[in-house]
């Protein structure tokens, strides 16, 4: 391989090192790093940044590893060369979560490529929603897209099952708020600077306030007031779901991030947004009662309400240069 041709590929995995970095992420932890080789890049977790009281399992540390893995695949795809995903490659190194390879043959258009604008337009929106009623043809889109990356997507429809999945958020929100050391933990990714490149910024959840809607939105006021307005509306008549597995390991929840991300990418090229609630799925007792209730034959591991809403504003982003090395 020429020194031209080995510095092209260098330049793309880079490129999609940079793209992977601009993934979700619990609390907006970015709990990743990517090195970068010729014709190779690594996806490694940094365990630093592990929510230890929220995700004590890691579920939501891997779920943000998939959707930034996804991130990759939708700029190499982008970029038209051919790759091998290999995930959990190595079972003696638990922060390798997947290996990337150029195969060295180009590859033919797909779905991937019409995603990649999304990545840069992607944004989680805890703002009012206009319209409760999301179209069955965005709904086919959403859950395709979550099959094609072996996860599943269960629409809640029936009033009881919505009184149900309101009444356990409100509980979890409530089990975990009386947590002193979730509070702490939280209060840790809270923040109200300019300089500050990760976390959740004051800028992008709602102020304090009675108005919080039937369905909890997670509240971030652990000591610091949020700058939107209060949200009144998030109700249980508006789109919720489900997003879940077969099975409850750490490679379905890498699975279950890479189906994350590649409906919401679908979801923001449809100029739809989604908020997330993951707080009944952090309490172990609760998250059985949702599936025993909802009679769920899957894993939950998230739950989302998707819908049409004002923009927000674009979250706190490390630098790539930290984070990309190359081997």
């Amino acid at each position: 391989m020429s020194t031209e041709a080995s510095s092209g590929h260098t330049e793309v995995l880079r490129h999609a090192a940079t793209r992977a970095g601009l993934a979700p992420s619990v609390h907006n932890t970015q709990p990743w790093r990517f090195r970068i080789g010729r014709d190779t890049m690594e996806l490694r977790a940094d365990p630093d940044r592990r929510l230890r009281v929220l995700d004590p399992t890691g579920r939501q540390l891997m779920i943000s590893l998939g959707c930034a893995l996804f991130n990759a695949r939708v700029a190499l795809a982008s970029s038209r060369v051919g790759v091998a995903v290999h995930r959990l490659p190595d079972t003696q190194d638990e922060k390798l979560i997947a290996r990337i390879e150029l195969t060295g043959r180009p590859a033919p258009w797909t779905p991937l490529v019409r995603l990649e604008p999304a990545i840069d337009r992607r944004f989680s929106n805890r703002r009012d929603f206009f319209e409760k009623e999301v179209p069955e043809e965005i709904l086919y889109e959403l859950t395709s897209a979550a099959t094609a990356e072996h996860a599943i997507l269960h629409l809640v429809e029936s009033e009881e099952h919505r009184q149900e999945c309101a009444r356990l958020l409100w509980e979890a929100e409530a089990e975990q708020t009386d947590d002193p050391d979730y509070r702490a933990e939280l209060h840790e990714w809270i923040t109200s600077t300019g300089t500050r490149q990760d976390g959740v910024s004051t800028r992008s959840f709602p102020m304090a306030g009675p108005a919080r809607g039937e369905i909890p939105i997670r509240d971030f006021s652990a000591g610091v007031t949020g700058l939107m307005p209060a949200v009144g509306d998030s109700d249980r008549h508006q789109c919720l779901m489900i997003l879940g597995s077969k099975e409850d390991s750490l490679a379905s929840w890498l699975h279950a991030g890479e189906a994350l991300e590649r409906l919401w990418l679908e979801a923001t090229r449809l100029d739809y947004v989604a908020s997330l609630f993951t707080q009944v799925i952090e309490v172990p007792e609760l998250r059985a009662e949702l599936r025993n209730r909802l009679e769920l034959d899957f894993q939950p591991v998230l739950m989302l309400r998707v819908g049409q809403a004002a923009p927000n504003v674009a979250t706190n982003r490390r630098d790539p240069n930290q984070l990309i090395e190359e081997m």
